[in-house]
């Protein structure tokens, strides 16, 4: 069974962070293993506060989970700090990852900020240039290139700039009002639009953690980058159109949505 390994912050309402990667990731058919960055007191309206975990605690989880089973992919979700990038491009190169997938996660879907101002260099020099792939969405793609994103031209121009700059292929999401959905994906020298249709569920915490993990995933069962980036899209437009609705705030999706069997079903009435 392939292998992927969740490096992101704690969602305790299990919408988002390493708790949506590791529903996705089993449900996308790989065997999945989480480090914590932080944890987060945090629920479809808001998040409350924040716990960072240590830097050297963070490390030896990574280590423990490459000396023994090493991740056929690896993504990485909410850092917060320049000390636990640092500490984690230092595992990544240490162990040589492969298929490593960096959500930048800059603000909640809540709106609640969530990375450091000082933090994001730091993200762009050191994890960046080890990324297979950064899935940014409108606001964290103006921050990584420094351009005003409100067309579908300006989504081209930004990610090229974004994937020349740090040497990365870049998924540009174009969820956040330029398009109906449309991603655009810029990886040596090419560039591919993904076209989606918008559906209409307001329940959409922990779109950007479930998108990067379905692609880690893929990646990790062997899928290359652009099959990866198809197949993750259509889990996570299944997982909306299941209409979840829990929560008072923006709810999370139905990450099961395809999971039967005998140990899933309810109780009869």
């Amino acid at each position: 069974m392939k292998t992927a390994l969740t490096i992101a912050g704690s969602d305790c309402s299990g919408g988002a962070g390493i708790q949506a990667d590791l529903k996705t990731m089993t449900m996308n058919g790989v065997y999945a293993m989480s480090a914590i960055t932080a944890l987060t007191a945090q629920n479809t309206t808001g998040v409350r506060s924040i716990r960072e975990t240590d830097p050297e605690f963070l490390g030896e989880q990574i280590d423990m989970i490459f000396e023994d089973i090493r991740p056929d992919a690896v993504k990485i979700g909410m850092v917060s700090s320049v000390s636990l990038i640092k500490v984690i491009a230092s595992k990544l190169k240490q162990y040589q990852a492969q298929n490593v997938v960096v959500d930048p996660v800059m603000v909640a879907t809540s709106g609640s900020v969530l990375l450091k101002s000082d933090a994001v260099d730091t993200l762009t020099s050191e994890l960046l240039p080890l990324a297979t792939v950064t899935t940014p969405n409108i606001p964290e793609g103006e921050i990584l290139s420094g351009m005003s994103i409100k067309t579908e031209q300006d989504m081209t121009e930004a990610a090229k700039k974004i994937g020349d700059t740090y040497h990365c292929a870049v998924l540009l999401k174009g969820g956040h009002s330029v398009n109906d959905a449309n991603d655009l994906l810029y990886a040596d020298g090419k560039f591919t639009w993904f076209n989606g249709k918008r559906i209409n569920n307001p329940n959409t915490h922990g779109t950007g953690c479930t998108l990067s993990s379905a692609i880690a995933s893929n990646l990790a069962k062997g899928y290359d980058l652009e099959t990866s980036v198809k197949r993750a899209k259509a889990y996570i437009s299944d997982a909306l159109a299941a209409m979840l609705d829990l929560g008072a705030g923006s709810g999370p999706m139905a990450h099961g949505f395809a999971l039967t069997g005998e140990y899933a079903k309810e109780a009869e009435a």
